[in-house]
C-alpha cells in the first residue's frame, strides 16, 4: 500500500514558506522540504517563484546591511560571519562546518571551533577597543556535523562599569535545535558606566 502525503495548496505552500523564511533567514532548503512534506525541487521552485534567495544570497544580504562595526578585534579574527551587530547588546554569526573543521573518521566538528565562533562573537559585541575572555563556562549540548550551519547568538547580560566587565550569553544552534551555549566574562578596557541590556 502506498501511503500517500497530504500536500498544502501551492498557495498555502507560498504563505507557509515566506512565513518560515521570515521568522528564520538561516532556514535551509532541506529543512524547508520536512517541514512542508515536498521535494527539494518544489521548494526551490517555490523560492524562485516568490523572488527568495537561497540561504547564502540571504546571509549575504543581511551582512550587507547596516550593522554596529566591530570594534574589539579585527572582523577577519571573528569566527563565522556576522550577520548583525548591536554593541553592547547582541550579536549573530553564522558559521558553516567544512573539511577543514571536523574529525576524518567521524565527520563530527572539533569542539574548539564551536567554542572559537561563540567566544569570537562574545568579544566582538563589546563595544570596546580592548576586549578579553576572562572566564567560559560551556556546554555543548550536541555533535555538529559537516555541512552543517551553526548559528550563535550572543546577548550581553551586564556591564559592571567599576569592575570593566561585561557578562555575555552565547547560544548556538543547527535549525531550531540548540548544540552549544556559554556563560562569558569579558573584561575591557573602558569602565565609566553601569548598563544593563540584552534581550
Amino acid at each position: 500500500m502506498v501511503r500517500i502525503i497530504e500536500r498544502l495548496p501551492k498557495r498555502q505552500r507560498h504563505q507557509q514558506l515566506a512565513k518560515l523564511i521570515d521568522e528564520n533567514p538561516f532556514i535551509t532548503d532541506r529543512e524547508l522540504t520536512r517541514q512542508l512534506k515536498v521535494s527539494i525541487q518544489t521548494v526551490r521552485l517555490d523560492r524562485m517563484e516568490l523572488g527568495i534567495p537561497e540561504l547564502r544570497e540571504r546571509i549575504k544580504l543581511m551582512a550587507e546591511r547596516s550593522y554596529d562595526s566591530v570594534r574589539s578585534l579585527p572582523l577577519h579574527e571573528v569566527i563565522g560571519d556576522i550577520v548583525d551587530l548591536q554593541l553592547d547588546r547582541s550579536g549573530i554569526s553564522i558559521f558553516e562546518i567544512r573539511n577543514e573543521h571536523v574529525f576524518s573518521r567521524t565527520g563530527i566538528a572539533r569542539g574548539h571551533h564551536i567554542f572559537a565562533q561563540a567566544n569570537s562573537l562574545a568579544v566582538a559585541v563589546i563595544n570596546d577597543e580592548i576586549a578579553l575572555t576572562a572566564t567560559a563556562d560551556i556546554r555543548f549540548l550536541r555533535s555538529v556535523k559537516l555541512g552543517e550551519k551553526c548559528i550563535s547568538k550572543a546577548y550581553v547580560r551586564s556591564i559592571s562599569g567599576r569592575q570593566s566587565k561585561a557578562k555575555v550569553e552565547v547560544f548556538s544552534y543547527v535549525g531550531d535545535e540548540m548544540v552549544f551555549q556559554g556563560h562569558f566574562v569579558i573584561y575591557r578596557s573602558a569602565g565609566e558606566t553601569v548598563i544593563e541590556g540584552g534581550n
